[in-house]
C-alpha cells in the first residue's frame, strides 16, 4: 500500500533566529495543513533546512511534527546524509519517534558510484522496517539514480518510493517500466502532470506550503481521469511555480509565507532573504494568482 496518493507537503521549518526553532509557528502550520487537502507532511526534507539543524534539533523537529498530527495523515521524516552511518542512525530515530515513513536524499558532495548507492540504502534498509522514499535531485546532490539502480533498490523491502526530481521524463518513465512495485512522486512542482501521466501517484511539493488545496486538487483531478482540468490547473499554477524557485529553495517559499502572513521568519545561512528584485517579481506572481499579500 502506498504511503499517500496526492500532495505531501515540503514542510519549511519555521526558525526564530540561527539557534533556535520556532515551534509555534511550526504547530500553526502543521494545523494549516491538517486543515486542508495536504495529503502527507514531509518533515525535514530539503525545504525543511535539516542540513542547518544539529542532530538534537534535527530530531526535536520530526518529533514534533509526528505529536502534533497524531496519526491524522502520513508524516515522512526527511533523515538522508552523505554519511551512510549517520544517516542509518536518523532513520532509527525517526522509526523511534513514530514516523510513518522516511525520506533519504541520495549522497551527496562526496557523491558516490551506483554501487555505493545500492550498498547505502542496503544498510538503511536492514535498520529500519518502515517504507523508504529515495529521493533523485541531482542538481542538488551531483548524483544521478540510474533506472537500473533503482530496479536494484527495488527489491529491497523497505524501498518503496522514489520522489523523482531529475527533471528528466525518460528517465522517469524507464523507472515505471523496470519497477512497476516502486511508487512515484514528482519533486518538481512544475512536472506534477508530466510525472502522473507516466504512472506517479502524486507530488512532494513545495508548492504546497502556499497553496495546498491546489497542489493536491492537480493529483485528484488526474487520478480521477480528469485529465483536462489537472492540465489546466498545473499550467495556471506555473506563474507561482517559477517565481518560488527564482532563488534557491527554500529562500522564495518562505518569503511567500511571510507576504502571506504565516511569519516564518528567515532561511538559515548561508541562504538569505530574497533580492529586492526576485521579491517583488515573486509577489506580483501571488498578486497575479488573487493571493493577499502585505507589502
Amino acid at each position: 500500500m502506498a504511503l499517500f496518493k496526492g500532495s505531501g507537503v515540503a514542510l519549511i521549518t519555521p526558525f526564530k533566529d540561527e539557534e533556535s526553532v520556532d515551534f509555534e509557528t511550526l504547530g500553526r502550520l502543521v494545523d494549516f495543513h491538517l486543515e486542508h487537502k495536504t495529503d502527507a507532511i514531509i518533515v525535514c526534507g530539503t525545504t525543511g533546512e535539516p542540513s542547518t539543524m544539529p542532530d538534537d534539533e534535527h530530531l526535536e523537529v520530526i518529533r514534533f511534527v509526528i505529536d502534533r498530527v497524531a496519526g491524522r495523515k502520513p508524516v515522512i521524516a526527511g533523515v538522508g546524509s552523505n554519511h551512510t552511518k549517520h544517516a542509518v542512525y536518523l532513520s532509527k530515530k525517526a522509526q523511534e519517534l513514530g514516523a510513518d515513513g522516511l525520506l533519504h536524499v541520495t549522497p551527496y558532495y562526496n557523491k558516490t558510484t551506483q554501487k555505493g548507492l545500492i550498498e547505502h540504502f542496503q544498510r538503511i534498509n536492514e535498520a529500519v522496517s518502515i517504507p523508504i522514499i529515495v529521493y533523485n535531485v541531482p542538481s542538488r546532490t551531483g548524483l544521478n539514480v540510474l533506472p537500473e539502480t533503482m530496479k536494484e533498490l527495488a527489491k529491497l523491502p523497505n524501498i518503496k518510493a522514489i520522489k523523482e526530481a531529475s527533471g528528466n521524463i525518460t528517465q522517469v518513465a524507464e523507472i515505471a517500466m523496470l519497477c512497476p512495485e516502486i511508487d512515484i512522486y514528482s519533486g518538481n512542482d512544475d512536472q506534477i502532470v508530466p510525472i502522473l501521466s507516466v504512472g506517479g501517484i502524486g507530488v512532494i511539493s513545495v508548492l504546497a506550503n502556499i497553496l495546498p488545496d491546489e497542489t493536491h486538487d492537480i493529483v485528484e483531478y488526474f487520478l480521477n481521469g480528469e485529465i483536462e482540468k489537472a492540465r489546466q490547473l498545473q499550467l495556471k499554477l506555473l506563474p507561482i511555480i517559477k517565481a518560488l524557485f527564482i532563488e534557491v529553495n527554500p529562500i522564495p517559499v518562505k518569503e511567500a509565507m511571510n507576504m502571506m502572513g504565516f511569519n516564518v521568519g528567515k532561511p538559515r545561512l548561508p541562504l538569505t532573504t530574497m533580492t529586492e528584485k526576485n521579491r517583488e517579481i515573486l509577489k506580483k506572481a501571488l498578486v497575479d494568482y488573487g493571493i493577499s499579500v502585505k507589502e
